[in-house]
C-alpha cells in the first residue's frame, strides 16, 4: 500500500473573508504523479503554494507525511527544503545559466554542487549554454533552467505550475520527458497544474478536477477521462465549460 506524502483535512483558504479554496478530505501518494485540472480562477495555484508552504491555511490541516501544517503550525526549514516548485513564469537571476542552477546548492553548502549542476543541465539539454546569460534565453530554455533548478536539489516533491504553458512542442517534450524520469528513476511525487487535459492524460497517474475550490472528482487516468462519475468531469473532460 502506498504512504501519502501529503494528507489534507478540512482544509480552507480564504482572502478577506472570501472563500477560494474547501478540501474536505485529499490524500497524495508517496511517488505519483498527480494532475490537477480545472478552469481559471478554480483554485488550482493557490492549492500549489500551500502545498509548498508558501502560505497558510485559514483553517484545516496539511500533513507533509507526519509534519503537521495548519494556520497556527508552520514546517520547519528542513521539510521545507523536501519541496520545490517550477512556476508558469520563471523567475532567474540576472546571472549565468550556471550561476541560476547552481545557486540553491551554493546556499546549501552541497559538496558535490559542480556535477549536480552539470548533470542536471545535460539532462534538460543546456549544458552547451551554461555561460549563457539567462536574460537572452527563449521562453522555453528560460523554463528548462527554472527546471534543473529545482531538480539539482532532489526534492521528495516538484510542483509544477503550468510548466509547459505557451511553449513550443519541442520544449513541452522534453519538460514532460524530464518530468516523467524524475518521477519513474527517482520515485518524486509530482503535484502538477495544467489546462491541457492530453499532457494530464500523458504524465499523471491520477487526476483532480477542482472547481470553485472544491474537489469534483479523484480518479485513475483511465476513470477520470473514460469513465468519469461527476457530469462535471464529463462535460470538462469533453471541452466544455464548466463553472
Amino acid at each position: 500500500m502506498n504512504t501519502p506524502v501529503y494528507r489534507i483535512r478540512q482544509l480552507l483558504k480564504a482572502y478577506n473573508g472570501r472563500r477560494v479554496l474547501q478540501i474536505e478530505h485529499l490524500d497524495i501518494q508517496r511517488g505519483e504523479a498527480f494532475a490537477i485540472v480545472g478552469p481559471s480562477g478554480a483554485g488550482k495555484s493557490t492549492l500549489l503554494r500551500l502545498l509548498n508552504f508558501l502560505e497558510l491555511p485559514t483553517a484545516g490541516k496539511i500533513y507533509f507525511e507526519a509534519t503537521e501544517f495548519s494556520a497556527t503550525q508552520e514546517v520547519p526549514v528542513e521539510i521545507r527544503r523536501r519541496v520545490t516548485t517550477v512556476f508558469q513564469r520563471p523567475m532567474l537571476l540576472n546571472r549565468s545559466v550556471w550561476a541560476n542552477v547552481h545557486y540553491g546548492l551554493g546556499l546549501r553548502g552541497q559538496h558535490n554542487a559542480t556535477e549536480r549542476t552539470l548533470a542536471a543541465l545535460e539532462k534538460v539539454g543546456l549544458d552547451s549554454l551554461k555561460h549563457q546569460p539567462a536574460r537572452t534565453l527563449s521562453g522555453g530554455e528560460a523554463q528548462r533552467v527554472a527546471l534543473a533548478r529545482a531538480m539539482v536539489l532532489e526534492p521528495d516533491v516538484l510542483l509544477l505550475d503550468e510548466p509547459t504553458a505557451n511553449l513550443d512542442p519541442y520544449n513541452i517534450s522534453l519538460i514532460e520527458k524530464t518530468v516523467q524520469g524524475l518521477n519513474h528513476e527517482h520515485n518524486t511525487s509530482l503535484v502538477f497544474v495544467t489546462h491541457n487535459i492530453f499532457q494530464a492524460r500523458r504524465l499523471a497517474q491520477r487526476v483532480a478536477l477542482l472547481l470553485d475550490g472544491q474537489i469534483i472528482e479523484v480518479a485513475s487516468v483511465e476513470d477520470f477521462f473514460e469513465n468519469p462519475r461527476d457530469p462535471r468531469t464529463a462535460a470538462f473532460v469533453n471541452g466544455e465549460t464548466v463553472y
